[in-house]
């Protein structure tokens, strides 16, 4: 085996998972570690993104939560089956540390640690700890969290570390911010890998119902599921307002950038991106997500001033329409936001991960 030392990654189920797991990966390559991956198949789908170097070990897991009731029923089978297959491996190949990043994916590996008593921690992107986490808080020796602060079980050793963000978002870290004023405006609207449905019948709608004397100076860039694309590129259209709607944009830290106002769903990685960059948010927490935990992802960027959270329980056009006036005919209060938010980001959170899988390796 190379005489370097070996991280291995444990992620899976999600992007929400996987994107961070990918920037610590990165950086510990360049401080010479050997990285290895472990998840299952469906986590090996969202690893594409993950340099040539770092090893991929697919291993069987399973969620008893979701799926069909027999997947249900054999999920604690495969779990047990990929464990074994993560304590041989890791017997073969012993790791200086062990990282989980959250997700049933994550399961086998941060078993396997614990058997063998490996150096061991957690990262958490969400202000609520997600159900693998939440199982090995106190079983690790810190959790890593995104959000602060975030709720965890009793005797648990926390660190703010934030969230890592791509490369791309930290080229615009804290960037200068243009104000909404009589010029040219921009206006991102972003709802999660899929978009979302409510986002793009409700914000077409609200910025049709501005004052012509703001609607003609935006552009509105408009993330919208294939399904929803022609509602939202039609209200634009008919209220004269200049829309340019896609399911996804390539160069979203640009966008973000560039905006005067941020429309968002509050997942981890969006707020994260928000607030390194530092840009002025309305907030749509995702109504079903696990625990509420976009709510909470949301509520220090509110708490700071840098960003309004609307509960999509109670959002009309009417009056999300008022808050994207107030924040748009305001300036010195829109830099405020924009100054609240970025003061939120943490853009050397690679950086703090990264530190904290060193300082574990070497108390082993």
């Amino acid at each position: 085996m190379s005489g370097k030392p070996l991280l291995i990654i444990a992620a899976g189920g999600t992007g929400g998972h996987m994107f961070p797991a990918q920037a610590l990966a990165e950086e510990m390559l360049r401080r010479g570690w050997r990285v290895k991956l472990s998840t299952d198949e469906r986590g090996n789908k969202y690893s594409g993104g993950f340099p040539e170097g770092i090893e991929r070990e697919v291993v069987r897991s399973a969620s008893p939560s979701q799926g069909s009731l027999v997947n249900r029923a054999l999920s604690p089978f495969k779990i047990t089956v990929g464990a074994i297959s993560a304590i041989r491996a890791m017997r073969r190949d012993r790791p200086a540390a062990v990282v989980g990043f959250g997700g049933y994916p994550a399961l086998p590996a941060l078993i396997a640690a614990r058997l063998l008593k490996l150096p061991r921690m957690i990262h958490e992107q969400n202000g609520v700890l997600g159900r693998v986490n939440r199982l090995f808080a106190r079983q690790v020796s810190v959790v890593a969290c995104s959000v602060w602060p975030t709720v965890t079980p009793p005797k648990t050793r926390t660190v703010h570390t934030g969230n890592p963000v791509r490369n791309a978002i930290l080229e615009h870290a804290s960037e200068d911010y243009q104000p909404p004023g009589q010029w040219p405006m921009q206006i991102l609207v972003i709802g999660g890998s899929q978009g979302a449905r409510a986002l793009s019948q409700i914000v077409p709608e609200a910025i049709a119902a501005l004052p012509e004397g703001l609607r003609r100076f935006l552009t509105i860039f408009h993330q919208a599921r294939d399904e929803d694309f022609q509602i939202a590129k039609d209200t634009y259209e008919n209220a004269g307002v200049a829309a340019d709607v896609r399911p996804f944009f390539d160069k979203v830290a640009e966008r973000i950038a560039s905006a005067q106002l941020v429309i968002s769903r509050a997942g981890a990685s969006s707020v994260a991106d928000i607030s390194v960059i530092g840009r002025p948010s309305i907030l749509i927490p995702y109504p079903s997500a696990t625990n509420d935990h976009q709510t909470a992802n949301a509520q220090g960027l509110a708490d700071s001033g840098g960003a309004f959270v609307l509960q999509e329980s109670a959002l009309t056009a009417e009056g999300l329409s008022g808050h994207i006036a107030a924040i748009l005919s305001d300036p010195d209060g829109a830099i405020a936001m924009a100054q609240a938010a970025a003061a939120q980001g943490k853009p050397n959170a690679t950086q703090e991960l990264a530190n904290l899988v060193e300082t574990l390796a070497k108390k082993g």
